[in-house]
């Protein structure tokens, strides 16, 4: 696990090597233990380590034989092994035992092919001195991030924005355009990033760059792997599911350092740990919670730490440390995400990196095996879809006219849509229609379901509950889950593991029926079923909380009020919003005429965001 930085010279005339240094040096947090470069006429390349695999062995950015060949990398691959041993076998020498290495031989020999073979996280590049060519990849997941910045003849990439912050060529500049989109969705469902010319390179993507040009290429793309199996029985599919998950857990265990575990309330950690126990005498887990506990899910993992036997070490997060970190947090995103959720996160992974420098982690398992209550609300729709469309309008239509307290109306409007158009996480904060009340400078952007309406293309001949999860894997798990995974977890040099998001994982939930997934009133059914098979039933089928902060309550409280308050009547409040708007928006909070705490958050965080990287960096 590390982090790299890179940039081409392009006839840079100042200290290329103190340059590298500078942008690697920005994200040292993702690899406190060691660094190292690589420069040479037309590059520069750094890298920032957190040892893992091959504690003496594995530093970067390293080599091929002849020295032609050059890889910086940022992940574990779980069959590395395997792949090291038919290297070996096509003649390939290896001077060390990482997962790196296999990387630049398997380049070397596969070229772009090897990406198939691969299972893992991972972002890397390498670098061909002899075609003058650069090659990168993300994995299919997105787990690991990927940012290149491309201006005129500049080319730089790296693990985070910020290392760009320290090269003298990149221009810092906010597109202020994307604004509405992100007020709508909590973040940025595409490409492009906040900052200009900055951009993501997608999950499943590899590039080359070559002579000044950038060629992208999608190798991997979940959408053409749906293939429903209507024929295993519920009784085979829950064996399918816990045999290839005690696998997936077995690999992600790989390393040369203690591996521990995050523990929530829910199935997914639950079932995590539990398989690590099986065989790991002793593991830590890890656990969050707060001072207001009716918000707090310590005491459910307490109690099933000690049912299985592990140990469990918890901390609590008060008020003012949420709101005195908050600024910090969103500095380690890189892009402002307002999920209140990713501070207790950042908590619960600085109180892990005092124990351990892995954990494994839950997420990915609503995604793929259908654990959202929208999937369910989508089956319903499903099922409504067989009355013609032109009847379910005129249901629609009558259904306007009704009070807004008639039961039903919200589905007979909602109904007569086409999947895209309902997908709830479009209007996730902000609707169209409330964003340009708020914003000085609106512009015309477009409707916020159609920056999503390709996912939905792609997948138009699958049933709606299996539209929204892959639509789920392209922007929610993207750009927000793993998002913040990443970040929290190595802001705190710590490196987390999610055994759900698994490439042999993926191809099996890709095959469960939906009944499988979702039915009646039930999410993720066979992985539950699967999970009894280990977990206590009150485990098992214990309804999703989500991430529950108690932050509704704490806007209330005078100095939390009065901070955002403060927020609000800033000048770089000023700069991007109606005033007396947002300021509307607190105040009806605090005098609980409304629930406004996601609203206020997400303009909270956006203040707080633009503050890090626009005035104090």
């Amino acid at each position: 696990m590390c982090g790299f930085a890179g940039y081409f010279v392009n006839g840079y005339g100042g200290d290329r090597e103190a340059v590298i240094r500078a942008m690697a040096d920005r994200i040292v947090h993702r690899g406190p233990d060691q660094a190292d470069y690589y420069v040479d006429e037309d590059i520069a390349l750094g890298f920032r380590r957190l040892s893992i695999i091959d504690l003496e062995g594995g530093s970067q950015p390293i080599r091929n034989e002849d020295g032609s060949k050059v890889l910086t990398f940022n992940g574990e691959i779980y069959n590395y092994r395997d792949l090291r041993q038919q290297l070996i076998a096509a003649g390939h020498t290896f001077t060390t035992k990482t997962d790196s290495e296999v990387l630049l031989h398997g380049y070397e020999e596969w070229g772009p092919d090897l990406l198939h073979r691969l299972r893992g996280m991972y972002a890397f590049v390498v670098w061909d001195s002899k075609a003058k060519k650069l090659f990168g990849a993300r994995d299919i997941f997105g787990i690991k991030p990927f940012y290149y910045y491309q201006n005129g003849g500049e080319f730089m990439f790296g693990s985070e924005i910020k290392s760009f912050l320290s090269h003298p060529s990149f221009v810092k500049e906010l597109d202020e355009s994307k604004l509405p989109d992100w007020l709508c969705y909590e973040y940025l469902p595409m490409r492009e990033t906040f900052f200009k010319n900055v951009y993501k390179l997608l999950n499943g993507e590899y590039f080359e760059y070559q002579n000044g040009q950038l060629t992208i290429h999608k190798y991997y793309d979940v959408a053409d792997q749906f293939k429903a199996d209507p024929t295993p029985t519920m009784e085979e599919w829950e064996k399918r599911i816990a045999d290839e998950f005690t696998e997936s857990v077995a690999v992600h265990q790989i390393s040369d350092v203690e591996v521990g575990c995050f523990l929530s309330s829910g199935v997914d950690s639950s079932y995590v740990v539990h398989e690590v126990s099986r065989v790991t005498d002793s593991v830590k887990t890890f656990s969050v919670g707060y001072e207001e506990e009716q918000y707090s899910e310590l005491p459910y993992a307490q109690d099933f730490s000690r049912h299985i036997g592990v140990e469990n070490i918890s901390n609590k997060v008060s008020a003012q440390e949420y709101f005195d970190n908050a600024g910090l947090i969103q500095y380690y995103m890189d892009e402002p995400l307002p999920n209140p959720s990713e501070v207790p996160l950042y908590f619960l992974a600085q109180n892990a990196a005092k124990y351990v420098k892995v954990v494994l982690s839950g997420e990915g398992a609503d995604e793929l095996f259908g654990g959202y209550p929208m999937y369910l609300e989508g089956g319903h729709f499903h099922k409504y879809s067989r009355i013609p469309r032109v009847l379910r309008k005129g249901i629609a239509g009558v259904a306007r006219r009704l009070p807004e307290k008639v039961k039903g109306k919200r589905f007979a409007v909602r109904g007569a849509m086409l999947p895209y158009e309902r997908f709830m996480r479009a209007n996730y904060v902000f609707t169209r229609d409330e964003r340009a009340k708020y914003l000085k400078h609106p512009g015309t952007p477009a409707d916020p379901v159609e920056l999503s309406r390709h996912h939905f293309d792609k997948v138009a001949h699958l049933d709606e509950p299996t539209q929204l999860q892959y639509v789920d894997m392209q922007t929610w798990m993207l750009y927000d889950i793993l998002q913040k995974a990443d970040r929290m977890s190595m802001a705190n040099s710590l490196e987390l593991r999610v055994p759900f998001l698994d490439k042999k994982m993926l191809e099996l939930a890709v095959t469960l029926p939906t009944h499988c997934r979702i039915d009646g009133n039930t999410t993720k059914v066979a992985l539950r079923k699967a999970a009894l098979h280990r977990l206590p039933e009150r485990t098992a089928n214990k309804k999703k909380l989500g991430f529950p902060v108690p932050l509704n309550d704490w806007l209330r409280q005078d100095e939390y009020y009065g901070r955002v308050k403060a927020a609000f009547e800033s000048d770089i409040a000023d700069k991007f919003f109606h005033r007396d708007a947002i300021l509307g928006l607190l105040e009806a909070h605090k005098q609980g005429a409304a629930r406004n705490m996601k609203k206020i958050w997400t303009i909270y965080t956006f203040i707080l965001w633009y503050e890090q990287f626009f005035v104090l960096n």
